[in-house]
Formats: structure tokens, sequence, C-alpha cells
């Protein structure tokens, strides 16, 4: 079974993945950050290193995906193959840090994968505003992220909003601006019972 954590830059996803593995003993699938080559070069030049970028995480989450499809249990991944191509993407090329060939060209190869792996069993979409989003990136005091503009925040934000509002299969929707689990258990019991209802049926459904 496959699980996974959507949701903007400093929405809890890591956080969350390593929580829930620990929980439910499910097997984590961390994304690659710290290991990018490109990631501190494109906060200092956008444009420059957009495409680069994006086809670093695509080729890395469909590895993943396909390693996932091929496990025994149930894993946790922390961010989807999708948010690449319907939030990442899309926002570079509005912003006019990402070339409509350079995106068509993106598409094109994001349109094969997904021919060939399926969604999730369980999608956990963390929704946050963005004063909550710069707080949370300040607080871990990333080097590489301090340069990260906010408008470009907000039009990620925006793309998250309106690709959850299409997303058809299982889906959980956690305000974490509201629920946060990191350091109460309360919120953490109240976003296990969520996921328990989505996946077994043995709480009452809510978003």
């Amino acid at each position: 079974m496959h699980i996974a954590i959507a949701g903007n830059i400093g929405s809890g996803k890591t956080t969350l993945t390593k929580m829930l593995a620990a929980h439910y003993g499910w097997t984590p699938k961390f994304e690659p950050v710290d290991f990018n080559p490109y990631l501190s070069d494109f906060y200092d030049d956008m444009e420059r290193w957009s495409f680069n970028l994006q086809i670093y995480f695509l080729n890395k989450r469909f590895k993943d995906v396909v390693d996932i499809k091929k496990q025994d249990g149930i894993v946790i991944q922390d961010r989807t193959i999708y948010e690449d191509a319907r939030i990442f993407a899309p926002n570079l090329r509005d912003m006019g840090l990402m070339s409509t060939r350079d995106f068509e060209n993106y598409n094109d190869l994001f349109d094969l994968m997904m021919s060939l792996v399926g969604s999730p069993d369980l999608l956990i979409y963390l929704r946050s505003s963005i004063p909550n989003l710069i707080s949370q990136i300040q607080k871990r005091g990333r080097e590489y992220e301090k340069s990260i503009r906010i408008d470009y925040i907000t039009g990620l934000n925006e793309k998250y909003e309106n690709w959850i509002s299409s997303y058809k299969d299982n889906l959980l929707i956690l305000d974490v601006d509201r629920i946060k689990f990191e350091n109460n258990p309360e919120f953490f019991r109240e976003v296990t019972d969520k996921i328990d209802a989505k996946l077994f049926g043995l709480f009452p459904d809510e978003k």
C-alpha cells in the first residue's frame, strides 16, 4: 500500500512522515533534498536552473514510485510525483522562470511516466496559510531556503489548492494551521483517527 503526503514547502510533510512511520510501523520514503545538486543554485538563479531542478525531482520521484510498487507492506512517501508536474513546474512557467518549450517537454515526460504507475492508495494534503509556511521555513533555518521569495510560496499555495480541488482519488485534507501535530499528542491522535477512517473505516470520516 502506498500512502503519500503532499503540501507546500514548510507545511510539515517530513515531520508527519516520520511520525506516521513510527506510529504505524510503515516504511518511510523521504524527499531527496539534502543531496540535490541543483537546489542551492536554483534558489540563487531560478530562471537558469528551473528545468534542471524539475527534471532531477521528476527522475527521483518516478524511481521512488516504481520502487514503492515493488515493496511489500505499507510505504509512506514524503511528497508526490504529482506535485512536481501540477504545482512546481506550472508555477515556474507562470512566473516566467521556465520557458514554454521546457515546460511542454517536461509535461510530455511526466505524462509518459504516469502512464506506467498508479495513484497512491491515500493522499494526505497538508493545507497551510502563507504566514504559517513562512514561520516554519524560518524556524528550520535551512541556508538554501533563506532566499525563497514570498510570491513563489504564494503561487505554489494557489496551485496546491487548485490541484486538490480536482483530485479524484482517496484524499485526506489536514489544516495544519490548526492541527499542530508535532508537539501535541491530542492533535496527532486526531490525525491518526482520520487516517484510520480513510484506510480502515474505524472512525467517522471527516476532513
